[in-house]
């Protein structure tokens, strides 16, 4: 199977890897797909064109535990008629399309695994196709960016934001400012743009060496290549800022990445039960 693209460094592969991880194996789930005009992604440019958009979410095997990175989406927003019709249809959107294959439950199966096994999640931003799977995980700690919080729960945070998804009684929310080490080869940093406190990962694994997860920094190779900005952003400079900064960090630490929303690249990346390591 071909593997996702690397971005080239002058130093040559491994360039700044750290000496040691804590990350044994990362995991892609693939979690449904939404099916969106492409100007969603890229703004200003496709409004023709409609796409199958992947919804991915991450886990990883580490020494400390299983992490996962994002939620992914709430199987009820592809399942239950009145709740399709309440989110998406009333408003001109597609619902999401979610098989048996993609429910978060039957993927941690195929590893021998539930949602108690997970102790940590750590969040990109609050949008509905990153936190569907918080009910489920009410028992674990809830990282995200203060900002991010914050604005998830005012008055009026945007169409995006299901608040019945992560307004749940009993959850454990970590709130972080900025750039932060969650353990030896994670980490997350500040990618604010796309929403108010968006952040992305970093993960270094023992043989792939470092892997960059932009997750809505930018949803396509598209927005990399040329430094589109996605279709939807709190702030235009700060979101091109945000590309141009993992742009940076890949071709620095010669990563892979892996793109959230890319319909071609998810296609080549290993799926679970398959793993990065």
């Amino acid at each position: 199977m071909v593997d996702s693209p690397k971005c080239e460094s002058a130093d040559g592969p491994g360039a700044g890897r750290p000496e040691r991880t804590s990350i044994r194996r990362l995991f892609v789930l693939l979690c449904g797909f939404e099916i969106l005009p492409k100007t969603v992604s890229t703004r200003g440019l496709g409004e023709r064109f409609i796409l199958s958009e992947p919804v991915c979410a991450y886990l990883l095997d580490t020494q400390s535990g299983w992490v996962l990175l994002d939620a992914g989406l709430h199987p009820a927003n592809a399942r239950d008629g009145e709740r399709m019709h309440d989110k998406f249809l009333r408003h001109g959107m597609a619902p999401p399309v979610i098989r048996d294959t993609h429910l978060m439950e039957t993927q941690l199966a195929a590893i021998g695994i539930g949602f108690v096994d997970i102790s940590h999640v750590i969040l990109s931003h609050l949008h509905y196709d990153h936190a569907g799977y918080l009910h489920r995980l009410t028992h674990a700690r809830i990282s995200v960016q203060r900002r991010e919080h914050r604005h998830a729960f005012s008055a009026d945070p945007g169409m995006a934001y299901f608040r019945d998804e992560y307004d749940l009684p009993g959850l454990q929310w970590d709130l972080r400012d900025g750039d932060w080490d969650v353990q030896p080869g994670l980490s997350l940093i500040d990618t604010r743009g796309h929403t108010q406190g968006h952040q992305s990962a970093v993960v270094t694994l023992p043989i792939s060496g470092s892997m960059i997860l932009p997750f809505d920094a930018g949803d396509l190779q598209e927005n990399f290549d040329t430094e589109i900005l996605p279709g939807e952003s709190c702030d235009d400079a700060a979101a091109l800022a945000a590309i141009k900064r993992i742009k940076a960090l890949c071709a620095d630490q010669a990563g892979q990445i892996l793109l959230f929303h890319d319909p071609v690249a998810i296609q080549t990346m290993r799926l679970c039960p398959d793993f990065y390591d």
